[in-house]
């Protein structure tokens, strides 16, 4: 278990800039705890502290019985981490990268293979092929390889999928799911709110501060605002359009949509009259169901 209690953490020489500010949470055995912001909002900061690369300004963290601080050493020996940028050793090859971390815990691919078979069945073919010159999908692969060869209790992936094309992406929440049902603790970042729906709990993180923390659903079932989606041909006008408009509270891009918050009063054909008078003739304006990206903006806003 993972018992996280007021992390601080500021940088620079007189402490103005705050990276974290106050965290406390919990993560049980076999949960995939995700902390979910953008770039910039103190997940990188907070997993380091978690991996005892860098130490807290104050609060304590409990990871399976040991402290963060005191028993870095330990510590060290029960997690596997990933962190947010390829990390591994480019000029050696995938086989020999794999073969110096499992010796630097004391233990042989052979033994921990079972671990790893799923991922690394997967990049086995270019064993010998220098890890600088694998695809961004196989670097992740590898690096997850690495991660668990040491049979991890927890697993801390900072971040894991940035950059990595949609179908490594499926591929790696799909190795998440089976590493979850083997009981080993994991907490992951990422800036992808798509991602959310594929923990068991999240975090929503924003200038070093939780704003939100539950389950997906969760997060999904405290959402109070009236959310419509609009679409047409000419949407960067539309937008400008919409945010002029004093019955809409809010109006984001969403892909090929513009995602919208709307007072109570207003109704959707007083909405497409509005735009069909302004000359937005081919407009289709739907109710729709909030995403975590949805509450996400609405609880920056």
């Amino acid at each position: 278990m993972i018992e996280v209690n007021d992390f601080h953490k500021s940088y620079g020489k007189s402490g103005k800039i705050n990276a974290l500010n106050g965290i406390s949470f919990n993560v049980n055995d076999g949960e995939i705890f995700g902390v979910i912001g953008p770039d910039g909002a103190g997940k990188s900061t907070l997993f380091r502290i978690l991996a005892s690369l860098i130490m807290p300004d104050s609060g304590t963290a409990i990871m399976n019985g040991y402290d963060v601080v005191k028993d870095y050493r330990k510590i060290r020996q029960i997690i596997g981490y990933m962190p947010g940028r390829f990390s591994l050793y480019q000029d050696l090859s995938v086989e020999e990268n794999l073969k110096f971390f499992a010796t630097l815990f004391d233990t042989t691919i052979k033994e921990n293979y079972h671990l790893i078979k799923d991922i690394y069945q997967q990049i086995e073919p270019f064993k010998n092929r220098r890890a600088g010159a694998l695809s961004g999908g196989m670097k992740q692969k590898l690096a997850l390889s690495c991660a668990l060869i040491h049979k991890p209790e927890i697993l801390i992936l900072d971040e894991p999928t940035t950059g990595v094309d949609p179908v490594s992406r499926k591929e790696f929440w799909d190795m998440l799911a089976r590493l979850k049902e083997q009981g080993i603790i994991i907490l992951v970042s990422t800036a992808y709110m798509d991602e959310a729906s594929r923990c068991d709990r999240i975090a929503l993180i924003r200038e070093g501060e939780f704003i939100a923390s539950n389950t997906p659903q969760g997060i999904i079932d405290d959402y109070s605002d009236i959310l419509w989606a609009v679409e047409g041909s000419r949407m960067s006008a539309i937008l400008r359009e919409l945010r002029k408009y004093e019955k809409i509270k809010t109006s984001f891009a969403f892909g090929d949509k513009i995602h919208i918050t709307v007072d109570e009063s207003l109704q959707i054909g007083e909405l497409k009259q509005y735009l069909i008078n302004r000359d937005f003739r081919d407009v289709g304006i739907n109710p729709i169901e909030p995403t975590v990206e949805d509450c996400f903006m609405a609880l920056t806003n």
